[in-house]
C-alpha cells in the first residue's frame, strides 16, 4: 500500500463510491477466510494489521490508515475497492498485483473488514510463541522465498538460494538492513533465535 495512502484515502474512496479507479468495483463475492491466509503469507511482513497478528513496518500501518474512515462510517464495500486499487497499482517496494484475480478480491475484502477494528483473534508478535516457522510465516514470508515455510516473497532475498548461516540471520533479523526493518524490540530475543534457527536449518531444503 502506498505511504501516501492514509492522507489520500478520502479522495480515493469518493472516486470508488462511483466505481472509478484503475480496475473498477470489486466483485460482490469474496472469501475473507482465504483473504486472511493470503494476507498473512504475502502482506503481513510489511504491514501492521492487528486482526492478522502482523506488525510489519515497511508499508503503512493498516489499522491506523483505516481507523479514521471506519470512525466516519465509510461503507465496507467502498474500503474494499480502495484496497483492491492499491493492490493493483502499488508502488515500490510493494510490487503491483502481488495477488491477482479472486485472490486480490479476497485480500481486499478481508482488510476492509478488519483493518482499524482489530479482531477477536488478534495477536501481537509477543504472543506468537517461539515456533520459528510460525514467526517466519507471520513476519517474514511476504518478503522472502523459503520452501520450508511455503513462502514465495520477492521483496527480500530468496533464502533457499542464499542459505544464510545462523549468526547472519540473527544479526539481520535483529538489526534489519536495506528495506528490511529491524525486529529488535518487536520480537523477543527467544523469538529472534527461533526464527533464525528455522531459517538457517531449513533454507535450501
Amino acid at each position: 500500500m502506498r505511504r501516501a495512502f492514509p492522507g489520500a484515502l478520502l479522495v480515493v474512496a469518493t472516486l470508488f463510491a462511483a466505481g472509478c479507479g484503475t480496475g473498477g468495483k470489486a466483485p460482490a463475492q469474496a472469501d475473507q477466510q482465504a483473504g486472511q491466509k493470503l494476507f498473512t503469507e504475502r502482506c503481513g511482513g510489511c504491514h501492521t494489521l492487528a486482526a492478522a497478528g502482523t506488525s510489519g513496518t515497511l508499508g503503512p500501518n493498516l489499522d491506523n490508515a483505516f481507523a479514521g474512515p471506519k470512525a466516519q462510517q465509510f461503507k465496507e464495500s467502498t474500503l474494499e475497492n480502495v484496497v483492491l486499487d492499491q493492490i493493483r497499482v502499488a508502488s515500490a517496494p510493494m510490487p503491483a498485483n502481488l495477488v491477482k484475480g479472486q485472490e486480490a478480491v479476497d485480500v481486499a475484502a478481508y482488510v476492509a473488514a478488519v483493518a482499524g477494528a482489530g479482531g477477536p483473534n488478534a495477536k501481537p508478535p509477543s504472543q506468537l510463541g517461539t515456533d520459528g516457522k510460525t514467526i517466519f510465516s507471520a513476519e517474514c514470508s511476504s518478503c522472502h522465498t523459503l520452501k520450508a515455510a511455503g513462502a514465495q516473497g520477492t521483496i527480500g532475498p530468496n533464502l533457499d538460494s542464499l542459505k544464510p548461516a545462523l549468526a547472519i540471520v540473527v544479526k539481520q533479523v535483529t538489526n534489519g538492513g536495506s528495506v528490511m526493518p529491524p525486529f529488535k524490540g518487536k520480537l523477543t530475543p527467544a523469538q529472534i533465535d527461533a526464527v533464525a534457527k528455522f531459517v538457517a536449518t531449513s533454507a535450501g531444503k
